[in-house]
C-alpha cells in the first residue's frame, strides 16, 4: 500500500464544502468516488487538511490517501481527474512518506478573500461586491490583526480551550490597475471556524462606519463568545496554500 499526497483545486460554488456529506455533495465525496473507480469500486478514504465550508474555493487544498495502484504518479493523476467533475481538479499528486498526515503535519495556511468595488457582473460569482468603503481604514485594520491574538470573537461557536492564532501576514491589495478588485491576504499558523470571513466582514463594516475602529480593537483585546459581528459571504474566500516543513 502506498500513501499519496494530492493538491486540489476547486470551485466550491455548487458543493456543500470539502467534507463528506450524507447526500454525497462534498468535494471529498467526489474525489473518493473517482479513486474508488480505480480500486475495483472499493472506497478509498481521503484525509483533507482543511474543512472548507459550502461555497468556499481552493487553489491549494491538500489531502492524502492510501492506495495499492500499478499506475505511476502521472497516469494516476490523469485517471483521477478524468473521473472528476470539471469544477474539481487534482493539480499535483506524488507518493509520500507513510507517516505523512495532511492535516496534522500542516504548519500554516494562507487564505485570500476577493472583493469587487465595481458593478462588473462577471465578478459576482467569486467576489464579494462592496460599496462605500474607506480603503485607508482597511489598511490600518489589517495591521492590527498581525501577531498572536485570541480570535474567539471572530469564530463561530468555538469550544476550543485555545483560541490563539499567530498571524504572519495580513494585508489588503488591489488586484488590477483599475482598482476594481481588492483582495485580503492572510497567512497564519491556524484558523478558527469562519474566522477569515468574520475578519473580512467586520473590517468592511468598520470601513463603512457601521462600527468603530475601537470596537474592532476591543473584539481582539477582550475576546468574547458569540460576538455580534459581520460575516462576509463564502463565495469570495479561497484556500490559497497549505505549508509543510518539507
Amino acid at each position: 500500500m502506498k500513501r499519496y499526497k494530492i493538491i486540489i483545486q476547486y470551485d466550491g460554488t455548487n458543493f456543500s464544502g470539502f467534507q463528506s456529506q450524507k447526500n454525497n455533495t462534498g468535494i471529498q465525496d467526489k474525489i473518493e468516488s473517482s479513486i474508488a473507480s480505480l480500486n475495483h469500486n472499493k472506497k478509498v478514504r481521503i484525509y483533507g487538511a482543511s474543512r472548507t465550508d459550502a461555497g468556499v474555493h481552493a487553489l491549494g487544498q491538500v489531502a492524502h490517501f492510501d492506495l495499492d495502484s500499478k499506475l505511476d504518479d502521472e497516469n494516476l493523476l490523469r485517471a483521477i481527474n478524468a473521473r472528476l467533475d470539471r469544477q474539481i481538479r487534482i493539480s499535483n499528486l506524488k507518493k509520500i512518506n507513510d507517516n505523512f498526515h495532511s492535516r496534522f503535519d500542516a504548519i500554516s495556511k494562507e487564505y485570500n478573500y476577493s472583493c469587487s468595488l465595481s458593478d462588473n457582473p462577471l465578478l459576482l460569482k467569486d467576489h464579494h461586491h462592496i460599496k462605500n468603503v474607506d480603503i485607508n481604514i482597511l489598511l490600518d485594520l489589517c495591521e492590527i490583526i498581525e501577531g498572536e491574538h485570541d480570535f474567539l470573537s471572530f469564530s463561530k461557536f468555538s469550544n476550543k480551550k485555545n483560541n490563539n492564532c499567530k498571524i504572519f501576514t495580513s494585508k489588503w491589495v488591489f488586484d488590477d490597475k483599475k482598482e476594481e478588485k481588492l483582495s485580503y491576504i492572510i497567512h497564519g499558523n491556524r484558523f478558527l471556524h469562519h474566522m477569515v470571513r468574520y475578519l473580512v466582514g467586520t473590517m468592511i463594516a468598520v470601513s463603512q462606519h457601521k462600527i468603530s475602529i475601537d470596537d474592532f480593537k476591543n473584539l481582539l483585546d477582550k475576546p468574547k463568545k458569540d460576538a455580534k459581528i459581520f460575516k462576509a459571504p463564502s463565495n469570495g474566500l479561497i484556500l490559497k496554500e497549505i505549508f509543510y516543513e518539507n
